[in-house]
């Protein structure tokens, strides 16, 4: 509720008066105007244009100023053109005079009133007979049941604001009597929240000498309190106050309408950013792939959407008996990071009997866990205040529960609480999604690994080592492979390769094309006769969509001739004190599809690495082939002398830098041979 004392002046409708009123002003002893923003006479009754000396439809449309200069009435004119002045501009009521050619005498009373569609300021104009008391009585209560038939209590104050005469209807509605309603006893009556703002407004009014205007409740016989709006204009004498003269209107029936429509509209917007929040959540939790991810996801959705403290996912372990507890590091970590079923804990209730269980503090915890210890030492060990514990559900089972904890006391609604329950619904989804990935991910890399060499054979004279990096964000297996042999003649021999695809075929193909290597690298380990062998074997056993390249290389330690066969891999990486450089070759196409390898022949210096590498170290959705390409060699041209020296530390620094500022989204696999510097020192 708020008092309003600056506000425009009384709006009045004439259109939506009774038909009984506008018979009242019609043949009312009473005259009555109602001029229109340009000063002219919008509305006149029969007695108010007798007055002017003229009929109503003879004044419509005029201005009274105009009608008593025609009728040679000059002074008139002027004190009618003042005191319209003085009523619109200073938004008081104005008396004044009319003394009529036969010695009449009436009282003319000017005040401002408002059209309430519009907005127009018009003034209304009411005159009445200075003649015996009877008379003025009778037009006094005519003009009160004018206003009555609004439904507007009128009521009177003396200049100073005190209530000097009765008011039955305002008894009537409070029980007042009249002794306690006089003066200022009709305070009394209002709220207790209300009254010192509305005195303060009515005594401003009453000392500014400007509208009152106040809404607040009001004590009636029942005991209750009702809604009613006061209004009040004071009634000028000259520059003195001569009295206050004021309405009071029950709005209880529309202030309950506004505060209904008020509710609803809070409840909309409650809902509507409820489901806003539950569908940002289920996005979320889409993307999160590990058990990690949702629970760092849920405790940003905590934070965010429900205003948590502190959000942790409580998962069953495997024989059922024991919770673990999976938080994003929010501030502070339970007493126990896991804990039995029976455990006196909101999240081990809420699997254990499949409800939602909600504390708003902590006595209603106590009371939930039966004065346990525990609850104790929660309350001390961290800032947690209030609780909510969900039950997940996969498959009509349950999984654990999502706990969510408030740092301040905290009640959760229905409305709330069904929300909740949705956020802990997704997040069940989403944890039985993610465990489920975690298990056949960490399958998948575990065959991805079992494919490739477990360690790399030591061979004097060389240094081999190899880096892998699976790129799948899906269980599959990938198809990059490499393997290391020495040959029987004392070189050694390195493939890497890459079968097209992901998943078991492709890990399939790749088995078998690195079996068949080795069998015919120890038969005939050129290049070219391993190769052109391979060829004649994919033919039979791959089919011609799974594409396969590599690179594959016999070394001599000792005398450092390299000589490979390139099936439309991308060239290789010397590394060296020279400087970087791709081993270029004539452009080879993948196994299967040619019948005549090339043969080509490098020397690789002491001190110098070769490192072969598949396509997810240079290509991406951001980065073409070529251009990767050249970064590849503009990366080891900075290289460190250090990095140089150290193979293992080359592919490291080339992985690093070449991913940097991108998204991985392919395995990344290199593998290195190099030449080491050999010590000429003589011996002492």
């Amino acid at each position: 509720m708020s008092a309003e004392t600056s506000i425009p002046p009384p709006r009045i409708d004439q259109a939506e008066l009774p038909d009984a009123v506008t018979s009242l002003l019609t043949d009312s002893p009473v005259g009555f105007a109602l001029l229109g923003p340009d000063d002219t006479f919008g509305t006149i009754n029969k007695r108010m244009a007798d007055l002017l000396g003229r009929t109503p439809a003879q004044c419509l449309g005029r201005a009274p100023t105009a009608l008593l200069e025609e009728a040679e009435e000059p002074g008139h004119a002027a004190a009618y053109r003042d005191s319209l002045t003085s009523a619109r501009e200073n938004g008081r009521a104005v008396r004044d005079r009319h003394h009529t050619r036969d010695d009449q005498v009436w009282d003319l009373t000017w005040f401002p009133v408002t059209e309430p569609r519009s907005g127009d300021r018009h003034v209304a104009l009411i005159a009445a007979r200075d003649h015996d008391g009877a008379v003025a009585e009778r037009e006094e209560q005519r003009l009160r049941a004018l206003l009555e038939a609004g439904n507007q209590i009128v009521w009177t104050a003396g200049p100073g604001g005190e209530f000097r005469e009765d008011c039955p209807r305002w008894r009537a509605i409070t029980g007042q009597e009249v002794d306690a309603f006089l003066g200022h006893g009709w305070l009394d009556a209002l709220h207790p929240d209300d009254r010192c703002r509305v005195e303060r407004a009515w005594g401003d009014a009453v000392l500014d000498v400007t509208p009152f205007d106040a809404m607040f409740r009001l004590r009636t016989r029942s005991g209750g309190y009702d809604h009613f709006r006061a209004r009040a204009h004071p009634i000028m004498e000259g520059a003195e106050t001569a009295e206050w003269v004021g309405t009071l209107v029950d709005i209880t029936t529309e202030r309950e309408a506004l505060e209904l429509r008020q509710r609803l509209n809070q409840q909309l917007s409650e809902a509507a950013m409820r489901t806003a929040r539950l569908q940002k959540a289920t996005s979320d939790l889409a993307e999160a792939l590990t058990a990690d991810e949702v629970v760092h996801a849920m405790a940003d959705i905590g934070r965010s959407g429900v205003g948590a403290h502190h959000t942790s996912v409580v998962l069953l372990d495997r024989d059922r008996s024991r919770l673990r507890v999976m938080a994003a590091g929010q501030g502070h970590d339970l007493p126990r990071r896991a804990f039995s079923l029976n455990h006196p804990d909101v999240a081990a209730l809420a699997v254990a009997d499949g409800r939602t269980v909600l504390a708003d503090g902590p006595g209603c915890l106590r009371e939930l866990l039966e004065e346990a210890p525990e609850v104790d030492e929660l309350v001390e060990s961290t800032p947690e205040r209030a609780w909510a514990a969900l039950p997940m559900m996969v498959g009509g089972r349950p999984i654990g529960a999502l706990r969510f904890a408030f740092s301040a006391q905290r009640e959760v609604g229905e409305e709330e609480r069904v929300f909740l329950e949705a956020l802990a619904g997704q997040c069940a989804l989403a944890i039985g999604r993610a465990m489920l990935y975690e298990r056949e991910h960490g399958t998948a890399e575990e065959l991805q690994r079992s494919l490739l060499p477990e360690e790399l054979p030591e061979v004097e004279g060389v240094h081999l080592t190899a880096f892998y990096r699976s790129g799948s964000q899906h269980v599959q297996v990938g198809g990059d492979w490499y393997d290391a042999f020495p040959l029987p003649d004392g070189r050694v021999a390195g493939v890497l390769g890459d079968v097209m695809g992901k998943g078991i075929p492709a890990a399939a193909g790749m088995s078998r094309i690195r079996n068949a290597l080795r069998a015919l690298a120890f038969s005939m380990p050129e290049p070219a006769d391993v190769l052109t062998g391979l060829d004649r074997m994919f033919a039979g056993t791959e089919g011609m969509d799974q594409v396969t390249t590599l690179v594959y290389f016999v070394l001599d330690p000792v005398t450092g001739q390299l000589e490979l066969s390139n099936a439309g891999h991308l060239p290789p990486l010397l590394v060296g004190n020279a400087g970087p450089s791709l081993l270029e070759t004539d452009p080879d196409t993948p196994l299967g599809i040619s019948s005549e390898r090339g043969h080509h022949k490098f020397f690789v210096q002491p001190g110098n690495t070769v490192a072969l590498y598949s396509d997810g170290l240079v290509e991406n959705r951001k980065r073409s082939v070529d251009a990767g390409l050249g970064e590849l060699v503009h990366v080891a041209s900075e290289a460190p002398p250090e990095v140089v020296g150290d193979p293992q530390q080359m592919l490291e620094y080339l992985v690093e830098r070449m991913l940097e500022g991108y998204e991985q989204d392919d395995d990344v696999t290199l593998l290195a041979v190099q030449l080491p510097v050999i010590d000429s020192a003589p011996e002492r």
